[in-house]
């Protein structure tokens, strides 16, 4: 189980390190999106990048992604990513209406809960009373 915990946590580690830093340095260009201007998930988005606020996301992302990566910081790593994980999910499922949630959104999603359950001892003191 440790090399499957260990597999899960590189991949996921890479997925969120490579998106964050595509943000910053666009080495994987973007494919145009055909919806209109007022879609809900273009005005979403339209609101986060002008602000910083989607660079604070992806600073965060690298953050964690790089705390993933090492099997001693990697529950904290999961700390950073599980609320990023939840945001990505519920933009997919609220704003595109399920569009584009099969595939990368999905399996960093599935990857994230595997690593989480195979680290699971390292949360159970903050559950304990």
């Amino acid at each position: 189980m440790k090399l499957a915990s260990n597999i899960g946590g590189t991949l996921l580690g890479l997925l969120f390190l490579t998106f964050g830093l595509n943000f910053f340095f666009n080495f994987i260009p973007m494919p145009a999106d055909p919806s209109p201007a007022d879609a809900p998930h273009k005005l979403f988005m339209g609101a986060l990048v002008p602000t910083g606020y989607l660079a604070f996301v992806k600073v965060l992302e690298i953050t964690g992604a790089l705390l993933v990566l090492l099997p001693k910081t990697r529950a904290v790593g999961l700390l950073f990513l599980g609320p990023i994980v939840v945001n990505i999910l519920a933009f997919h499922v609220f704003l595109t209406k399920g569009a584009g949630l099969v595939g990368p959104p999905l399996l960093v999603a599935v990857v994230a809960l595997f690593v989480l359950i195979t680290e699971w001892r390292s949360f159970a003191g903050l559950i304990k009373r």
